[in-house]
């Protein structure tokens, strides 16, 4: 049995976090993890400040499902089955160390699953200290009077064939970005409830939802329901596009697994982060994947842990599957969610509006009519205007140029690129430097006040509320205020 409950499938990160949750759950304000690379005597601790435990406690935590997960929790409790630092340890390593001082008193029982497959007639073989060696490991347990020190030997499903200590550096890495995600909430702000420390490195908190970022086109008001066992509190949010963000401000913004994968609901337990994106099987007809067009669409999902059976959370902590009951109301607030994520996606972060939000004219139009969707020139907008109303003779040559650009839009090669460089293509001037952008501005402004004359005032108005110009309002307002000299 034991053996087999190796194969529920944690990472090693997943497998830290329900530690972690074994540690906040007794009251711990810091907690350290340490990774030791020693080869194929590498290790991982984990000690925490919290109550601790004394014999009888710690024998009922080593012991296996040694709560129902029927009984009622404390609302607090980030637990539920009773297994967790069980399986999550054994699914890392074979030899499971558990210290613990409660109130000056210390405890200590150990986990050998080698020990146990040599004496398998042995029965369940507890045993009592640190295996011998390993006792000057639990030093850090000096001195204190409360708290609990988890150690990990033998790390089998870490330290593999051709392991090296790279990899172990790599593996860290993933752990930290992992916690950072998971415990946010603890982690983050002034009021801080938890100090999490990474081989005495404070863990930063990675906020899916980049609170307070001026840049964000939209929060949604907490939408809440009372269900039969408890309240459930959503919020929706649709992230900067990624032309309103820093270069730094985009890569951290994507978090561990990146923009289109971090999309999606975030369903959290007293505040701890059980699913981190993806859309919980709902969906119109069938369920929504995760798409290019809806990234920037996160929504934080809090549920009481008295709802673990009716949202089927696993042992892991890692899937979540809404009630029937709540299904209709959650899809209502993805499918906003979604389509205001898309606008945002589509128009590369929502036009910045003119002087007084002016509308914006568009370079293009679209039509849709049954036959689908078709990508017109908008032959309103001030480029384009002045050259058919200045083409005299050429006019029918220009409007058939016009025609062949709109029906050779590369459609499937901009769908393309974009499925596969995880980004749309560059468009709006993005990365071109100020002086390209201008000298299209003053060309479009000559004509303007010198062959239609337009007043400069209103030809820089307009050139204002005119894409992709009204992005570059500080380049529209060098124009000059007079009619430019003729030459």
């Amino acid at each position: 049995m034991m053996e087999a409950l190796r194969g529920l499938g944690y990472s090693t990160a997943a497998a830290l976090a329900d530690v972690v949750d074994n540690s906040i759950s007794a009251g711990a304000s810091e907690v350290r993890i340490d990774f030791a690379w020693e080869g194929q005597a590498s290790r991982i601790l984990v000690l925490d400040d919290g109550r601790g435990m004394g014999d009888t406690e710690l024998e009922s935590a080593m012991r296996l499902g040694d709560k129902s997960p029927l009984d009622e929790r404390d609302p607090g409790d980030l637990g539920r089955f009773g297994m967790g630092l069980k399986t999550a340890s054994f699914s890392q390593c074979r030899r499971l160390t558990v210290a613990s001082v409660k109130d000056g008193a210390k405890a200590c029982l150990r986990w050998d699953l080698d020990a146990l497959a040599a004496k398998p007639d042995k029965g369940w073989l507890l045993f009592e200290g640190a295996s011998p060696g390993s006792e000057v490991f639990l030093n850090p347990l000096e001195d204190r009077k409360s708290g609990t020190l988890v150690l990990w030997e033998t790390l089998d499903r870490i330290v593999t064939k051709g392991y090296v200590a790279d990899d172990f550096v790599d593996l860290i890495d993933r752990v930290e970005a992992h916690l950072a995600m998971v415990f946010h909430r603890y982690i983050q702000g002034p009021k801080a409830r938890l100090c999490l420390l990474l081989n005495g490195k404070p863990v930063g908190p990675w906020d899916p939802f980049m609170t307070g970022h001026v840049a964000k086109p939209w929060d949604s008001p907490v939408a809440r329901t009372m269900t039969d066992v408890g309240p459930v509190e959503v919020e929706c949010h649709v992230l900067p596009h990624r032309d309103r963000l820093t270069p730094a401000e985009f890569e951290i913004g994507g978090g561990p697994e990146g923009w289109t994968a971090q999309q999606g609901f975030y369903v959290y337990r007293n505040e701890r982060l059980l699913v981190a994106g993806g859309w919980l099987g709902l969906g119109q007809g069938r369920a929504w994947n995760r798409e290019e067009a809806h990234r920037l669409a996160r929504i934080r999902l809090d549920i009481p842990n008295t709802a673990d059976a009716e949202w089927k959370i696993d042992i892991r902590k890692s899937t979540a599957r809404p009630p029937i009951s709540l299904r209709p109301w959650l899809t209502r607030l993805a499918e906003d969610t979604r389509e205001r994520a898309r606008r945002v996606f589509a128009y590369r972060g929502s036009p910045i509006p003119g002087p007084g939000g002016a509308t914006v004219d568009p370079a293009w139009r679209v039509e849709h009519a049954k036959s689908g969707a078709r990508y017109k020139i908008d032959e309103k907008h001030p480029a384009v205007f002045a050259v058919l109303d200045g083409a005299g003779p050429l006019l029918p040559l220009v409007k058939a140029m016009l025609r062949v650009v709109e029906e050779t839009v590369p459609v499937q090669r901009i769908w393309l690129d974009t499925a596969e460089n995880k980004e749309t293509p560059r468009t709006g001037f993005s990365g071109e430097p100020p002086e390209n952008v201008l000298a299209v501005l003053k060309t479009l402004f000559g004509d303007m006040v010198g062959r239609r004359g337009i007043s400069p005032t209103l030809a820089k108005k307009t050139l204002s509320v005119t894409e992709p110009f009204q992005n570059y309002p500080g380049l529209v307002a060098t124009l000059p205020d007079d009619e430019p000299a003729q030459d």
